[in-house]
């Protein structure tokens, strides 16, 4: 799948650090708010994968892309909130229509400020269509917790449990178990600032070959720049992963087969110009470069596209 816009990606849950953090307890809670998101784009792809059953095109394609999202934020007192979002992606394919893929995520966020620590507990139901029939089913839950060093320094820590299962593919069931640990340096406030990361990934999955342990890491930099009395938004990123997989592959080396090991360079760049106060141009790139012993996995992947986003 298309990295910039992988469901694991859009599963990110935006740290508490970057809201308004901590409101008195004695006062009356804010009211109930409501967002909704649409966008529209397209984009090109040098080479159309399907990640979770490691197939590649080795083919490049246009493809429309579609966006939504809506949510309400409901606070049961000054330091507890409750987050409800759901969102819907939809990728067209020119030319393999085979590989068009609609995806439903429906999620809820509670949390609890607290001195010194904010606590968060995150639930995840997503349901991804290909080419129009059921394909992956996954639930994800994910405990968390959160808080600044100091005026400058937050840090977040979390577990998170997932059990996917893929349609007509049950070796390729699994379910992983992962804790990651992230900074974020804020060198300017919202205006400028780093997030680096850690991730260890287990996944265990009904085929013993595709069993893996993953480390991860990332880097990113976020910047809000002023242009012609606006402000411009503008992403960079890179991010690597390590998986050591278990059992036989059969496919590498001679004989039977070897034990399979990939590494993943990822980077992305995303510029978003404000058309309006509720409307933006967003223009991205990516590109991939998976290696692996194991032929079928590796392979480089490009992606650039643009959108327009209307934001309620």
């Amino acid at each position: 799948m298309l990295w910039p816009r992988s469901i694991l990606s859009r599963l990110a849950v935006l740290p508490l650090g970057l809201a308004p953090l901590y409101v008195n307890a004695e006062e009356a809670p804010p009211p109930t708010t409501y967002s909704a998101e649409f966008a529209i784009g397209g984009e090109y792809d040098t080479n159309v994968t399907i990640d979770e059953l490691d197939t590649s095109i080795r083919q490049g394609d246009y493809a429309l892309t579609l966006d939504g999202k809506v949510g309400l934020r409901k606070h049961f007192t000054g330091d507890t909130d409750l987050r409800l979002n759901y969102d819907f992606s939809q990728d067209m394919f020119q030319e393999f229509s085979r590989l068009n893929r609609q995806t439903h995520i429906l999620g809820a966020n509670l949390g609890v400020k607290m001195q010194p620590l904010d606590t968060g507990l995150s639930l995840f139901y997503v349901n991804s269509l290909l080419d129009g029939k059921g394909f992956l089913e996954l639930y994800r839950v994910s405990p968390s917790l959160s808080g600044f060093i100091n005026r400058k320094v937050f840090t977040r820590a979390a577990y998170i449990f997932a059990d996917k299962r893929i349609n007509d593919r049950s070796e390729r069931d699994a379910q992983t178990h992962t804790g990651e640990l992230d900074l974020y340096y804020f060198a300017r406030g919202l205006r400028s600032y780093f997030n680096i990361g850690y991730r260890f990934r287990t996944e265990h999955a009904n085929l013993e070959r595709l069993d893996y342990e993953a480390h991860a890491a990332k880097l990113r930099y976020i910047r809000r720049i002023d242009f012609k009395n606006r402000v411009l938004k503008l992403e960079l990123a890179y991010r690597y992963e390590e998986r050591d997989y278990s059992g036989i592959t059969p496919g590498i080396g001679t004989g039977e087969g070897e034990e399979r090991g990939d590494e993943r360079h990822r980077w992305q760049a995303d510029l978003e110009y404000p058309l309006s106060s509720h409307s933006a141009l967003q223009i991205y790139a990516g590109y991939s470069d998976y290696k692996s012993n194991f032929p079928v996995s590796d392979y480089e992947q490009g992606v650039v596209g643009t959108r327009f986003i209307y934001r309620w």
